[in-house]
Formats: C-alpha cells, sequence, structure tokens
C-alpha cells in the first residue's frame, strides 16, 4: 500500500517535533559530562597532582568501559524498551559524573572514569537504534543530524555553563571543578527519570499519533525493515561477524580518534590562542566552532537526504576536517587557527549523520542493535587512544603540532577507507515511489 510524499512528510515532521528535542536534550548531556574534562584539566591537575599522561589514560579509559558494555547494553534496550533504558542509562551516569567531584588521586580518577563508560554505554547507539524504530530511511540523515546538533550544542551552551561554574571556585568550601562535575551530573539524573515518562518505544504505542498516522508509519518502517533484511544479516552473531560492520568499525574508530582528540583539549588549545586560563570567557570562545558545526549540520543532512549523495560528502567532510585539524595546530595568527577548528568541528560533526545511515540500510531488528552497538562500541575505542596517541605525538617532536597533525591524518584516513571499502548497498526510497541515484 503506497502512501502520499504528503501524509508521510507530514507525520515524520510530527514525530520530529515530538522526541528529537528532547533526545538532542539528553545528548547534549551526555557530551557534556563525556567532555567536561577539558574544562576540568588544569584546576583537576593542580588539585590532585595528576600528570599530562595520567590525564590522558584517564580521559580515554571512559572508552574502554563504553565498549565493554555496548553491546549487552543495546540487546537489553532491544528487549525491554527505550523509555526503561535510556532511564537507567542516564539516571546512573549523572550520578557516577556527580561523583567524579571527589577524585582526588590518579585511582579514583581511573576507576570513575571507567564506570561512567559502564554506566553510560549503550546510550548512543541506543538513540541511532530508535531512530530506526521511528524515521524511514528517506529521512534518516536529517533526524541524525538534528540529533547530531547534541555534540556541538553540548559546547555551545555547557562551554559558557562549565566555565561559570569553574568561577565558583570557593563557594560552600568546594573546587570549581568540582562545583562543575555536580551540576552536570545532577542534570543528567533529572533528565534521565524524565525519559521514562517522556518517551514511546514505538509508534504503534505513540498516543499523540493518531490512528491514521501510527499506521502509516508503522507501514512505511516495515518496507524498510524488510528492504534492509533481504540483504544484510539476519541474527546478532551475523550482525557481529558480517564484514561491512567491521569495516564500518574502523571507520568510526578513526572519525572519534579525531573527535575527542580534540574535544578533550579545546578549552586548552583555545585557552592558549587566548592567552589566558580556562574561565568563561574562553568558555564563551572554545563555543564558536560549535556553532558552525551546528549550521553545518542543518544544511548537509537535508542535502543529502534529497540527492543521496552520502557517501560523497560524508568523505569531503572528512577530509576537510583533516586538513582544519592540522593546520590549527600550525598558523601563525590566532584567528587562522579559531577559523580552522571551526571547520574541523564542522567536519566530522557533520559527518557522522551521514555514516550512520550506512549500517541502518541493511541492519534491521536485533541484528540492527548489536551491529550499531558493536560499530560504536569498537569504533569508539579511538577516543580512549586518541589522547594517549596525541600526548605521546607532542612529547616525542616537542610539540603540540604533531599531535594535531596525528588526529588529523586520522579524520583523513577514516575518508580513504569510505572511499575504498564502504558501498551504498541500496538507493535510497523516496516517498511516492521514486529512488534517487546513490553515491
Amino acid at each position: 500500500m503506497e502512501h502520499s510524499a504528503s501524509a508521510e512528510g507530514a507525520v515524520t515532521s510530527r514525530v520530529m517535533r515530538r522526541l528529537l528535542p528532547f533526545l538532542l536534550l539528553m545528548y547534549v548531556l551526555a557530551f557534556l559530562d563525556r567532555a567536561n574534562i577539558g574544562f576540568a584539566q588544569k584546576a583537576l591537575q593542580q588539585d590532585t597532582g595528576l600528570t599530562n599522561a595520567a590525564f590522558a589514560f584517564g580521559a580515554g579509559v571512559f572508552f574502554v568501559g563504553y565498549a565493554i558494555f555496548e553491546v549487552p547494553s543495546n540487546l537489553l534496550l532491544h528487549r525491554v524498551g527505550a523509555k526503561v533504558w535510556m532511564c537507567r542509562i542516564m539516571v546512573t551516569w549523572g550520578i557516577v559524573s556527580a561523583a567524579m567531584a571527589v577524585a582526588h588521586s590518579a585511582t579514583t580518577f581511573y576507576a570513575l572514569r571507567f564506570l561512567l563508560g559502564v554506566a553510560e554505554a549503550g546510550f548512543f547507539p541506543g538513540i541511532v537504534y530508535y531512530l530506526t524504530r521511528w524515521f524511514p530511511q528517506a529521512s534518516r540523515a536529517r533526524a541524525l543530524g538534528v540529533f547530531y546538533f547534541g555534540a556541538p550544542l553540548a559546547f555551545i551552551f555547557g562551554a559558557p555553563l562549565s566555565g561559570l561554574l569553574l568561577d565558583l571556585h570557593g563557594m560552600l568550601g568546594l573546587k570549581g571543578w568540582q562545583w562543575l562535575f555536580l551540576v552536570e551530573g545532577l542534570l543528567a539524573s533529572i533528565v534521565g527519570a524524565w525519559a521514562f515518562w517522556y518517551l514511546d518505544d514505538d509508534p504503534a504505542r505513540a498516543r499523540w499519533l493518531t490512528q491514521e498516522q501510527r499506521t502509516l508509519l508503522v507501514a512505511r518502517l516495515a518496507d524498510d525493515s524488510r528492504r534492509a533484511s533481504s540483504h544484510g544479516p539476519k541474527s546478532v552473531l551475523a550482525a557481529l561477524v558480517d564484514a561491512r560492520v567491521l569495516v564500518l568499525c574502523c571507520v568510526y574508530f578513526l572519525i572519534q580518534a579525531s573527535v575527542y582528540g580534540v574535544v578533550f583539549y579545546l578549552p586548552q588549545q583555545v585557552a592558549a590562542l587566548l592567552g589566558t586560563k580556562v574561565g568563561f570567557r574562553v568558555g564563551l570562545v572554545t563555543a564558536l566552532p560549535w556553532i558552525a558545526a551546528v549550521v553545518v549540520t542543518w544544511i548537509v543532512p537535508r542535502y543529502v537526504d534529497r540527492t543521496s549523495k552520502h557517501r560523497t560528502c560524508a568523505v569531503a567532510l572528512l577530509l576537510m576536517s583533516g586538513v582544519a585539524i592540522a593546520v590549527s595546530g600550525i598558523a601563525g595568527a590566532p584567528i587562522v587557527s579559531l577559523l580552522a577548528l571551526c571547520c574541523a568541528a564542522s567536519g566530522f560533526i557533520a559527518a557522522q549523520p551521514l555514516f550512520w545511515t550506512f549500517p541502518t540500510r541493511y541492519l534491521t531488528g536485533a541484528a540492527a542493535a548489536a551491529g550499531i552497538a558493536l560499530i560504536n562500541s569498537l569504533g569508539g575505542l579511538g577516543g580512549f587512544f586518541a589522547p594517549m596517541a596525541r600526548t605521546a605525538a607532542e612529547a616525542a617532536f616537542h610539540s603540540t603540532s604533531a599531535g594535531l597533525a596525528v588526529l588529523g591524518a586520522a579524520s583523513v584516513l577514516a575518508a580513504l577507507v569510505i572511499v575504498a571499502l564502504v558501498r551504498v548497498p541500496e538507493r535510497d526510497p523516496i516517498p511516492g515511489g521514486e529512488t534517487a541515484n546513490a553515491s
């Protein structure tokens, strides 16, 4: 049964208005709680005596805990539903993040960062999988693009907030970095409890849709699922060993190495450009690359959903990001470095919603839950290795630009792997029965 493009567009728009702002809020808090140590770094090191190498290891060990529990967490979400599992994830990670306020030794710092990864495991792939339960393939890049606003918005609003919290140093006898972890962790737990009441597991249970809208959306999603299952792995095990999934794990690893190698140190890099310490002013300037990322991530997914050039645009964005990351470390003028950081953030943020349309074209059901989680968990280990690789390169060459060159090379390599090994398995379905050319 065919449905008109206008009817499908209307129900998709309604779902976007209902779900995406809340999912976006969740992702803002997730990204902020995993990356706020970039703001706390100097103050935390001064108070606890953490070395640069210890900080780099602690920053990255989050991703080890995250990777170990990623697939089991996503399979549990598939079984019990998003509203229950997302509530559990956010409440527990908020508690652990707030507990970072007592990280007075390297051992405590490592343990809490690892536990934060365990608590948050399954959040991001869970949301990607959840979006496949609500958005047909033809509108998925746009939905993922809006969700990906979370990373830049975490810094547009979170960077000044983090700087402001650091400036509360001494209030009620607490250090500024302690206020940072306590307040931002508490916010995550509150939103997690809210998620249980706000989210619906799938369109069939959404009372805010009409019966006609539910029927239309369920039918469209079922069509996509049948199409995906016709040329994708059918079981959890098959998804975990699928060659296409493993290639995408490698690509995502390289992307995440670039992302977190920059994110964890961006406040310090901006502070060095400005010649000042991290605080409210640095927080405001640090928001600029993320404002640029929001603009690009708003435009590009809409373009590729119309043209089906997901692969081509992803490659172009990653190449731009890689070059820009390297340039940010060698540019003499602060304004040039800042512009390069804007291009870098825009590239690696906007490329990721396009990337996630690749596996969701041939993964569905439990296989999708497992495959998406594996890609995110193994790929996310790039966030573990990036800080240490950057620190090692800087120490070996006695230059901060060397570390940025390594991160830029990772982004360029990700683009080359996509060119060589990633193929879009199917043309995008367009409402009304037409198809667009695959990239």
